[in-house]
C-alpha cells in the first residue's frame, strides 16, 4: 500500500521516517512531503499529489502547533489547521484515499475532572484549539473514510517539544520553574506512529474519532521531574501555578483523555508514559552523541 505523509519534516513525520529507516512499517510504501514540498493550504497542489499516485492512506502530520503564536498569527493557523484539513478531506474523497488526521486534547476546555471521551463536547479556550476542532469538523463533514486521532503533549527525540526543551534548560540553568496545575498525559510520538501503522496494516474500516495518548496522568511539573530524574540531572525544579507563568494562550487545566474506545476497537495495549519516556530519552541520547 502507498502512504502519503504530509508535514513530513515535523516531529511526527520525522518519527514515521525513522520507523521506515528501521524497517518497522510492514509492507508499506511511503511518500514523505514536507510543508515546503506540499502546501496543504493549496487545494490544487493537494489534488495533483493525491491523484498522481494510488495512495491508500494519507497521514496528515501538517499542522500549525505554536499554541501561543496562534493567538496573533490567526490567519496562518486557520489556513493550515482548517483550510488545509478541508483540502485534504475533499481531495481524499475524490482519490478514494483514507485520511488519518491528527488532532489534540486542546479541543477541550479542561473544566471536567474525569477523562474526556470522544463524545464529550469540544469547547476550545484558545485559538489553536479552535482551529484544530474546526479542522476535525472539516474532515468529518467532507470524508467518510477518516480516522481523527486526538493526542496530547506529544514529544520525541525529533523537532521542538517539552522533553527537549527541559533537557536544554537543565544544561543552561541551575533552577527551573514549571506549572503543576495543568494535568494531562505525555505521549511519545513513536507510540502514536506505531498505533497508526497498526490501524493501517489491519485494513480497519472502523472510521471515526479516537483518543490516543500514553497511559497515566501527569502535570507538566511531574513530566519535567521525571525527565531530570531519569537523566540524573541536578537542577532545582520549582512547581508554580499557571498564573505565575502567564502565556498569550490559556491552556486547559485538565485534558486527560479516555482511551477505552481505541483500546477496545483495536485490542491495543498502550505503554505508560514513564516507560515510553525512558525509551525516548535513550533515543535522544543516541542521536546526540
Amino acid at each position: 500500500m502507498k502512504i502519503l505523509v504530509t508535514g513530513a519534516s515535523g516531529q511526527l513525520g520525522s518519527t514515521f521516517k525513522s520507523l521506515v529507516g528501521k524497517n518497522q512499517v510492514g509492507n508499506l510504501e511511503f511518500t514523505f512531503k514536507s510543508s515546503s514540498e506540499l502546501d496543504i493550504t493549496d487545494f490544487e497542489s493537494v489534488r495533483e499529489e493525491l491523484l498522481s499516485e494510488d495512495y491508500a492512506y494519507c497521514i496528515n502530520c501538517a499542522a500549525y502547533t505554536n499554541v501561543d503564536q496562534a493567538e496573533t498569527e490567526k490567519e496562518l493557523a486557520y489556513q493550515i489547521n482548517v483550510t488545509g484539513a478541508r483540502n485534504l478531506a475533499l481531495n481524499c474523497n475524490e482519490s478514494k484515499t483514507v485520511l488519518v488526521h491528527i488532532s489534540t486534547d486542546f479541543v477541550f476546555d479542561g473544566f471536567l475532572n474525569t477523562p474526556y471521551v470522544e463524545e464529550d463536547i469540544a469547547r476550545p479556550i484558545g485559538f489553536y484549539g479552535d482551529t484544530k476542532f474546526k479542522g476535525e469538523r472539516a474532515v468529518i463533514n467532507n470524508l467518510d473514510e477518516h480516522f481523527v486521532i486526538r493526542t496530547s503533549w506529544l514529544y520525541s527525540e525529533f523537532g521542538h517539544n517539552f522533553m527537549k526543551t527541559m533537557l536544554r534548560l537543565a544544561h543552561e540553568k541551575d533552577e527551573i520553574s514549571v506549572v503543576y496545575d495543568q494535568v494531562g498525559t505525555p505521549t511519545y510520538a513513536q507510540d502514536l506512529a506505531k498505533m497508526i501503522l497498526y490501524i493501517i496494516n489491519a485494513h480497519s474500516i472502523d472510521y471515526g474519532v479516537y483518543h490516543y495518548s500514553n497511559e497515566g496522568v501527569s502535570s507538566w511539573y511531574d513530566f519535567a521531574k521525571a525527565i531530570f530524574d531519569m537523566e540524573g540531572l541536578k537542577v532545582k525544579l520549582n512547581p508554580i501555578l499557571s498564573e505565575e507563568y502567564p502565556t498569550p494562550a490559556e491552556r486547559p487545566k485538565f485534558s486527560v483523555m479516555d482511551k477505552g474506545k481505541i483500546k477496545k476497537t483495536f485490542d491495543l495495549e498502550i505503554p505508560h508514559w514513564k516507560d515510553s519516556l525512558e525509551v525516548a530519552l535513550m533515543a535522544h541520547a543516541k542521536i546526540n552523541i
